[in-house]
């Protein structure tokens, strides 16, 4: 994002008193007027960050893993919209739910800002739907009711297991790439599944056709990364579960993950705007 200053500043001062410019390195400055057709004088400040802009490449003996930056977690994202826009086009006269897809900022960092998912975007989208059901009437018991039957799919990618580094996995929790999603585990609450909501997930994947939904449970001697699953449901109240493709090399510049689970994560999301609310009331009765 680019910040440019105006014609006139409201100092009324033209020029860089506060030496912001002089602490900037000049050709960069100018690289970036000169892209964004702008003059040097009008830049007041700039985030830039550097990424890899390959395109995405096929690997391995017959072609069964994807290499490309950022799968952490662009996969999970192109998967969700997807996935909604496929059940919009095919199955949305039969939704009796309100099916949606977000996609929040800053998850690598905390999730603490105006737009990640410790922000209250969340609850006010639920709080405004409520409300627009009921013709813009404030109704509490409605909201409750949205609240208690409403689900989270918090859906990042999962570490499959490396073969030089078989250790760092348990033996009974060490997830395949191309051997279907990862549903995520930890008694530390650093994921949000539960026994019934993974519960719930394992039940819509087998009416969905899906391999068995693999398991993850990190170490117990090792630290556990945590997602907006977590933080979502202890602000909102709304169940929740995590889970994800599996892939290797997690945050370097170039990922890989199976191809096969990339048809399984979309079969996935198809199934659960289509299942969801069957299963759920099933499990209820």
């Amino acid at each position: 994002s680019l910040l440019q200053r105006p014609k006139k500043a409201l100092t009324g001062k033209d020029d860089d008193s506060e030496g912001w410019k002089s602490r900037q390195e000049p050709l960069l400055l100018e690289m970036i007027a000169n892209e964004l057709n702008v003059e040097v004088e009008s830049i007041c400040d700039f985030e830039l960050n550097l990424f890899d802009v390959q395109t995405a490449s096929l690997g391995g003996a017959y072609s069964e893993f994807i290499h490309s930056a950022r799968l952490d977690n662009l996969a999970s994202c192109f998967l969700a919209i997807e996935g909604l826009a496929e059940h919009s086009q095919a199955e949305l006269d039969d939704d009796e739910d309100i099916s949606l897809v977000a996609l929040f900022d800053h998850e690598e960092v905390g999730s603490s800002s105006q737009s990640g998912a410790g922000s209250p975007v969340m609850g006010e989208a639920v709080k405004r739907i409520s409300a627009a059901l009921c013709d813009g009437e404030k109704d509490e018991d409605l909201y409750a009711a949205c609240i208690q039957k409403s689900f989270v799919l918090s859906v990042d990618q999962a570490h499959a297991i490396h073969p030089n580094y078989a250790s760092k996995h348990e033996k009974g929790h060490a997830p395949k790439m191309n051997a279907g999603m990862v549903i995520k585990r930890n008694s530390n609450q650093r994921y949000a599944t539960n026994a019934v909501t993974g519960f719930l997930v394992k039940e819509i994947a087998e009416k969905a056709g899906l391999p068995p939904v693999q398991e993850f449970v990190v170490r117990n001697d090792c630290g556990c990364g945590s997602t907006i699953g977590p933080i979502i449901s202890s602000s909102t109240g709304i169940r929740a579960i995590d889970m994800g493709c599996p892939q290797l090399s997690m945050h370097s510049i170039r990922e890989t993950m199976g191809v096969a689970d990339l048809t399984n994560g979309l079969t996935l999301f198809k199934a659960y705007f289509k299942y969801f609310r069957d299963v759920d009331s099933s499990l209820e009765q």
